[in-house]
């Protein structure tokens, strides 16, 4: 028992959870709307894209690695498939449009790891660049406009949902979108890669200490590569499913997530400088921030507070990410 209570009063998901349980009673009792059905179910939904970002922002953090090119690599992904189906006159099943983007999110992501794979350079730095050729390609060669009208399965599938919530008090509903299965999916998916496959372990070894990783046998360069290659699939499917909800690509929706999503998974736990973190505390970051963001909403609060909320929690993110790290270091200076 004092082994368990000792682990939780060290984990940063212990504290995370605190906090959001504080922010829900603060907003209960402001609003007395919180814990209403519909607004629980308005928080799921809001969860979904910036969730499957943060699965994959929490992978490159783990590894060492910083990405903000994700939004733009979806993007592109999604509005180069939507382009084609929409010109093609596309009506068949939603896993076919899935499937494209998803590929080329592949292709995409090869593109970042490559670099990043092979040269020493800071991946914050490769990924600054690597977004800005998304961009280009994306607003210059292919002469992005918004698309209105999607292809029909893709708008079905972005409006289906699993179960609907209704508050019986203003009798407002929120739909449990269909999707959130896909962020569960890929959440298994991810727990399971670092959990119980060489390669996870590979990720969370070359951020611990690339050196050591390759002396314990970890081929890096691979190993990186199929990192961003995953977390590019992992991207694309996050635009997909934007671009499904709203029911037509707007190709700039995307654009500027990453600092949200960084912040979200850095408070979770995920040590910026890599080799420590957890999916749990990646969730928990992003159900913060977009508690956060939902409830400033839900109480009227004007759109300048909500960006200095997520400013000062992106202050206090990296804030903690720098006191594990120093005290890290502590513990190994002590041990030595």
């Amino acid at each position: 028992m004092n082994k368990l209570r000792s682990r939780l009063l060290r984990s940063n998901e212990f504290y995370v959870a605190l906090v959001i349980l504080a922010v829900a009673l603060i907003i209960q009792a402001r609003s007395g709307q919180f814990f209403t059905s519909n607004n629980l179910v308005d928080i799921a939904n809001a969860m979904v894209v910036p969730g499957l970002f943060a699965i994959g922002t929490h992978l490159v953090l783990v590894s060492g690695g910083i990405d903000v090119s994700f939004p733009a690599l979806a993007s592109l992904a999604v509005y180069a498939t939507t382009r084609f189906l929409v010109d093609q006159g596309f009506e068949g099943p939603v896993i076919i449009p899935f499937l494209m983007a998803m590929a080329l999110g592949a292709l995409l992501g090869a593109f970042n790891g490559l670099f990043t794979s092979r040269l020493t350079v800071p991946t914050l730095i490769i990924t600054l660049g690597t977004a800005s050729v998304f961009n280009g390609v994306m607003q210059g060669a292919l002469a992005s406009v918004q698309i209105p009208n999607i292809p029909p399965s893709m708008k079905a599938f972005g409006a289906s949902n699993l179960f609907v919530a209704t508050n019986p008090t203003s009798g407002l509903t929120s739909p449990m979108p269909t999707s959130f299965l896909l962020l569960v999916a890929v959440l298994a998916v991810a727990f399971f890669i670092t959990r119980y496959t060489m390669f996870g372990r590979g990720i969370f070894a070359i951020g611990g200490d690339r050196a050591a990783a390759e002396r314990a046998g970890f081929n890096v360069q691979r190993t990186l590569f199929l990192l961003y290659i995953l977390v590019g699939i992992i991207a694309a499917l996050a635009g997909m499913v934007r671009t499904s909800a709203m029911g037509q690509m707007h190709p700039t929706n995307l654009l500027g997530m990453e600092m949200m999503v960084i912040a979200a998974v850095v408070l979770g736990g995920t040590a910026i400088t890599g080799g420590t973190g957890s999916l749990t505390g990646a969730m928990l970051g992003t159900a913060l921030i977009v508690i956060v963001q939902n409830s400033m909403i839900l109480m009227g609060i004007s759109t300048f507070w909500q960006r200095f909320a997520l400013g000062l929690l992106v202050i206090i993110g990296t804030g903690v990410s720098a006191m594990q790290i120093s005290r890290s270091r502590g513990r190994q200076l002590k041990s030595a």
